[in-house]
């Protein structure tokens, strides 16, 4: 059985522009209903979800058959955590609050085994399908795509030192703690923050890395994307899900009712 291709990492080489969505209502029957949507990619979240292990790992399966590409976002720049969420499927990670090189360069290692990083070995796992994938330990680096977050002020002062790390494919701006970081909270759509994001976006393109970001404003999501940004997050589902039972609720609604 062949180790399975990541077109998501390919598009991001290729400098292919890959539209996502934030899954955040961590259920796989809600993670399947949006993965027929015809987005590139699905961020299925766990720093801001109830999403446990178990949780990602059905995720992962529903989506499977779907023509998107599923990126697991762990709470945090966590060894353990990258191990076994590469160890159920995953082949892309979107690790958070990385902020300087010696930070990437552990992420990195965490998704290698040794003698070039520190990932445990389990052979009989969902990555390897059950241990039926020949020489999964040799080969899997080329499949498996590492995304960090940079998104405080100082994060952005070690941008180009985060790039030049070997193993890094791309570098996500979380304009969100980003505009909190520099002293506007609430307002990642404040001019001076997009001016940041846009900048930050050219820097990571011209290191040789794919930028990201996530925005549910479409005029900013049209406006990184003619910025350069390569892998761009457009919407999340539970926000979606929100505003429309609003939007139904309040049609429907009685005349003068509070």
């Amino acid at each position: 059985m062949q180790l399975p291709a990541n077109p998501f990492k390919r598009a991001l080489r290729e400098q292919r522009h890959q539209t996502g969505l934030w899954v955040t209502l961590a259920n796989p029957n809600s993670a399947e209903l949006v993965a027929g949507s015809g987005f590139d990619w699905l961020l299925l979240d766990t720093e801001h979800s109830p999403a446990l292990l178990p949780t990602v790992m059905a995720q992962l399966q529903a989506v499977a058959p779907y023509p998107t590409h599923a990126v697991v976002r762990p709470t945090w720049n966590d060894n353990l955590q990258i191990k076994r969420y590469l160890d159920i499927g995953a082949q892309t990670l979107l690790l958070p609050y990385v902020q300087n090189a010696d930070e990437a360069r552990q992420a990195v290692a965490g998704t290698r085994y040794a003698p070039r990083g520190v990932r445990g070995v389990g052979g009989t796992v969902r990555a390897t399908r059950y241990g039926r994938v020949a020489d999964y330990m040799r080969h899997c680096e080329s499949e498996l795509c590492l995304l960090i977050q940079a998104e405080t002020g100082e994060a952005l002062e070690q941008l180009e030192a985060m790039a030049a790390v070997d193993g890094v494919d791309g570098i996500f701006i979380g304009p969100a703690d980003l505009a909190a970081s520099l002293g506007y909270p609430g307002e990642p759509g404040h001019p001076r923050v997009v001016a940041v994001v846009e900048a930050a976006i050219a820097r990571i393109r011209q290191a040789g890395k794919a930028p990201g970001v996530l925005t549910v404003d479409e005029t900013l999501a049209r406006r990184y994307m003619a910025a350069g940004s390569l892998f761009t997050a457009v919407g999340v589902d539970a926000a979606l899900l929100a505003r429309h039972c609003d939007q139904l609720a309040q049609r429907f609604a009685s005349p003068g009712a509070g």
